[in-house]
């Protein structure tokens, strides 16, 4: 049953990532009832895949916790938008540690392709204004990558699909 659960939430999960592309590609804004939602559901992660209070739940909060500092830095700085912020701080509740490391990676590197085809298409346009990337859409790349290779093949096969 806890499989089955488990494999239901990572499947939210995967839809809320392609919501929050989606919401920041046309409005340039990540909602923060999505984020909230994604954070909330994490507990209820924790408990369908087992996860023990100590170290996985602490270490899963840790690493938020950890990830909000560094990332609200960055908005300080006006190098991030709060609603990509909240969006990986709360992703970090899902994704163990060294799977976050490696959703940030990914996040990079598409967050990189974007910025090249949107500065790109910015100056055969000849725009003016300022060039607004949608991260969002880097960051769900990053979640999709993690969740697609990590957890729904696993969560598959437990539950004999």
């Amino acid at each position: 049953m806890h499989d089955y659960i488990q494999y239901g939430l990572l499947v939210a999960l995967a839809i809320a990532l392609v919501t929050a592309a989606l919401t920041d590609i046309r409005r340039r804004q990540i909602d923060n009832w999505l984020n909230l939602g994604i954070a909330l559901g994490a507990p209820v992660f924790w408990w369908a895949s087992g996860a023990s209070l100590w170290p996985d739940v602490a270490m899963q909060v840790g690493i938020a916790f950890l990830a909000f500092a560094i990332l609200a830095t960055m908005f300080a700085f006006g190098l991030m938008g709060g609603g990509d912020v909240k969006l990986l701080t709360a992703l970090a509740l899902w994704i163990q540690p060294m799977l976050f490391l490696q959703l940030l990676f990914v996040m990079a590197v598409s967050g990189g392709i974007l910025c090249i085809v949107l500065g790109g298409w910015h100056i055969i346009r000849r725009q003016k204004d300022r060039l607004a990337i949608p991260y969002g859409v880097a960051i769900a790349i990053g979640g999709l990558w993690v969740l697609g290779t990590h957890h729904l093949p696993q969560a598959g096969a437990s539950i004999g699909l």
